[in-house]
């Protein structure tokens, strides 16, 4: 079951639009869990311009049969011109936890009607 579960981060500006999402993620059931991390140093170019700024990062567990609609929908509530979304296969795992994400993911069909 871990090769059905993944990971994706994500970093927002604040704490609240960063729980806006996860709490809209959880309630449809993309994401198992979504972990807020605040505090989050980032320092990148973007348009020409070293910048440093103070982010919050989203920790978000799902299914791989979820990810993508989670993506997408992560997408569409996200404040960011082009928001980091980064996956990572998870390769093991506590087997009562992984059954627990792919329980409460449910299937790509349950959670996005247009799949």
């Amino acid at each position: 079951m871990s090769s059905e579960t993944v990971i994706f981060l994500s970093n927002f500006p604040d704490a609240d639009t960063a729980r806006n999402a996860v709490l809209t993620l959880v309630k449809e059931r993309l994401i198992a869990c979504g972990n807020i991390i605040p505090g989050v140093e980032s320092i990148y170019e973007w348009k020409g311009t070293l910048e440093t700024s103070t982010e919050v990062m989203i920790v978000c567990k799902t299914t791989v049969h979820s990810a993508s609609a989670a993506q997408s929908r992560l997408r569409a509530l996200h404040p960011y011109e082009v928001p980091e979304i980064l996956q990572i296969a998870v390769s093991g795992g506590w087997p009562d936890y992984l059954a627990w994400v792919f329980a409460q993911c449910g299937s790509v069909a349950d959670n996005n009607p247009e799949a």
